[in-house]
């Protein structure tokens, strides 16, 4: 079951930048199944918070520069979209150690909060449609809810249709 936390002190990169931006967000933490095939799925199952709700936090490669891309877990990351947004002409995922290595975060862990070299950020327009939204809190196991709006701003994104279903 899902615990609720007030206390924000301490934390992940995530939550510490968060704290040092005075941003209003509820942290949750659940019990993490190594074996879940879906780190997202399973954040929305153990909160209780519907799918379009919980976003993942995905890294890719925009013609040679890495890019995260910030989408419902519900669904897909539409590579094409992701380069349209950010006015690049390809796009794949990028590698999985480039990624951990980049961001200071491993994977079904990634936060687009708090990483160690902050790299331009996506986000699915239909995170508006939400008063909030749950993101990776840094790691597995613990997720953040906060505004659309706020993540925006704190991660300069760029807001743009990049899911599909």
């Amino acid at each position: 079951m899902a615990k609720k936390q007030k206390k924000h002190s301490g934390g992940t990169p995530a939550t510490v930048a968060l704290t040092a931006a005075g941003t209003p967000f509820t942290l949750h933490a659940y019990e993490h199944d190594p074996a879940s095939p879906s780190y997202g799925e399973e954040a929305a199952e153990a909160l209780g918070v519907s799918p379009d709700r919980v976003f993942k936090t995905l890294v890719a490669d925009v013609d040679g520069e890495l890019t995260v891309a910030v989408v419902p877990v519900a669904g897909q990351l539409d590579l094409k979209a992701l380069a349209s947004a950010v006015g690049g002409k390809r796009a794949a995922m990028a590698d999985r150690a480039a990624a951990e290595r980049t961001t200071g975060y491993v994977r079904g862990g990634i936060s687009p909060l708090g990483q160690r070299k902050r790299l331009r950020t996506v986000l699915d327009s239909s995170a508006s449609d939400h008063a909030t939204v749950c993101i990776s809190a840094g790691r597995r196991g613990l997720e953040v809810e906060l505004s659309p709006a706020d993540l925006a701003a704190l991660t300069s994104a760029v807001v743009a249709p990049i899911g599909r279903a």
